[in-house]
């Protein structure tokens, strides 16, 4: 089965975006590897710890089948991270799933991956992701080949739907 990363902030991510899949990519037989700035303990918004495994300078997009970035009030640290950013590219160039949900896809259209994609993001952000994306479609979820958005913790099953699809 495959690995994927899930990008999380250290304080903020939302517990259920990271949760929900998460827990249905490991039940498919996935590995969830959870990287942030740092390694240790992460706190969600909701107060849910996660361990963060590896520190995002040391990833190898390349012992990955995909990567996701998990939204919260902490993702926006991520918005400008040139890192963050090279990985997506990275990630998206070798056919592999990118992805990220709520204030976390602004990450991807950030980055530049989304420049010709359907795409969709939390509300609250439509007005600078709109601009940044192919077709801002407001969906709950959107997939576009091996790119995956979707628009907040309402979205959070649907969204593991479409990564363990994508997966398959």
């Amino acid at each position: 089965m495959a690995r994927i990363l899930f990008i999380i902030a250290r304080e903020g991510f939302r517990d259920e975006e990271y949760d929900i899949p998460r827990r249905r990519l490991e039940r498919e037989g996935h590995t969830v590897v959870t990287a942030s700035t740092a390694i240790g303990r992460a706190t969600g918004k909701l107060g849910m710890p996660a361990e963060v495994e590896i520190a995002l300078p040391d990833v190898e997009i390349s012992e990955y089948a995909g990567v996701a970035c998990i939204g919260g009030p902490g993702s926006p640290q991520f918005w400008d991270d040139h890192l963050v950013h090279d990985l997506l590219r990275q990630a998206g160039r070798s056919g592999l799933v990118v992805a990220g949900i709520c204030s976390a896809a602004v990450i991807l259209a950030r980055s530049g991956v989304l420049a010709s994609r359907r795409a969709t993001v939390w509300p609250g952000d439509g007005e600078i992701f709109a601009p940044l994306v192919g077709e801002y479609t407001a969906a709950r979820c959107e997939v576009d080949g091996k790119f995956i958005t979707a628009d907040g913790p309402a979205a959070a099953e649907a969204f593991a739907e479409a990564l363990c699809t994508a997966l398959a």
